[in-house]
């Protein structure tokens, strides 16, 4: 009998945690790798690289999303404040001191997760639609400090002066936007790598552990409040560094469209059409989503006349009737299969 037990207890051990991926989903992902790497030599047309930029910036703030919903659980209706604060903390900086948006970027973070902190020890203890509903109030909130805040623009926003002398340091590209494609993706990555990273660390585990069961898990001693405030500290800074590229992108700020509930509606529909909790997932549905909106508008003028929105709609009820873990799980299935019939 402890014979059984003790090489039952060296199979266990032994037993990979994370099983190595399929052959073909590894050559898809290095060919993927490589596609993005020569995207801009590939397709040359500016549209092609501003409709790429903007999947990626997509992606990097629906991953965010996906660290505090999908690795937690908790569902927040207000992550474009942090967006706000990270494209008013650079452009803030740059307008009003002649501080490089670098240094704003890495500050807009340190804010946004600071208020994180803020907004979190008291709010994260509500639970399910409670705590939504208090993200998007306080957000709501922010949006009309902005608003009202003459020093910062008001209304009015603020309009970041152009700098042609050292593009690298202001993060101005004038004559081409393969720079601004390069920064995304780095970006992005920097994002999927990090989310890589808490998915296979102990405090992953534990963030799991709290969005399943979260009173099983305080039973087992995690402490679940404190692990619920990290997740949103660093979503929080994620989502603060998608505000400082935006602003560099488009050099114009608009409290209305920055703080806009719209903005955390969109990155929450991608990565629940994706797969919320999963790695690819909020890529996957900033691939689709994003076309699809620019597309619209292309094809039916101005704002895509809510089409766009008709078919967000219509898209995320089929998912959640048929495939409520994202259209990412369709593809884990098939790989599960294929690996059940080879053993």
């Amino acid at each position: 009998m402890a014979s059984d037990q003790s090489r039952m207890l060296e199979i266990a051990k032994n037993e990979r945690l994370w099983p190595r991926p399929p052959l073909w989903i590894t050559a898809f992902g290095v060919a993927m790798a490589a596609l993005l790497l020569a995207y801009p030599f590939v397709f040359t047309s500016t549209h092609a690289h501003h409709l790429m930029i903007l999947i990626l910036l997509y992606a990097l703030m629906a991953q965010s999303w996906n660290v505090m919903a999908g690795l937690s659980g908790q569902i927040s209706l207000g992550h474009a404040m942090f967006f706000g604060i990270g494209a008013y903390s650079s452009t803030v900086l740059f307008v009003k001191f002649g501080i490089s948006p670098w240094i704003g970027l890495l500050v807009g973070a340190s804010l946004s997760a600071m208020a994180a902190v803020a907004i979190g020890v008291p709010t994260l203890r509500l639970r399910g639609h409670y705590f939504a509903i208090a993200t998007l109030l306080i957000a709501t909130s922010v949006q009309i400090v902005f608003q009202r805040w003459e020093w910062v623009g008001a209304a009015s926003g603020l309009y970041i002066p152009i700098d042609r002398s050292s593009p690298w340091l202001s993060l101005q590209f004038h004559r081409s936007k393969i720079p601004y494609y390069y920064l995304a993706l780095g970006a992005a990555t920097l994002a999927f790598l990090v989310v890589w990273k808490i998915r296979r660390s102990r405090f992953g585990f534990r963030l799991q552990a709290v969005r399943d069961e979260p009173d099983a898990a305080a039973s087992l001693g995690i402490a679940v409040a404190r692990h619920k405030v990290l997740a949103f500290m660093i979503s929080a800074a994620m989502m603060s560094v998608a505000g400082t590229f935006y602003a560099q992108y488009v050099l114009v700020l608009d409290p209305e469209r920055l703080f806009a509930a719209d903005v955390s509606i969109i990155v929450l529909l991608m990565t629940v059409l994706g797969g919320a909790g999963t790695l690819w997932g909020p890529a996957l549905g900033a691939a689709i989503l994003i076309p699809l909106s620019e597309y619209t508008r292309i094809w039916f003028s101005g704002t895509g006349r809510t089409v766009d929105l008709i078919i967000y709609g219509i898209l995320i009820t089929a998912v959640c009737i048929w495939r409520p873990n994202g259209i990412l799980s369709l593809i884990e299935e098939r790989v599960r299969r294929r690996g059940g019939q080879r053993t």
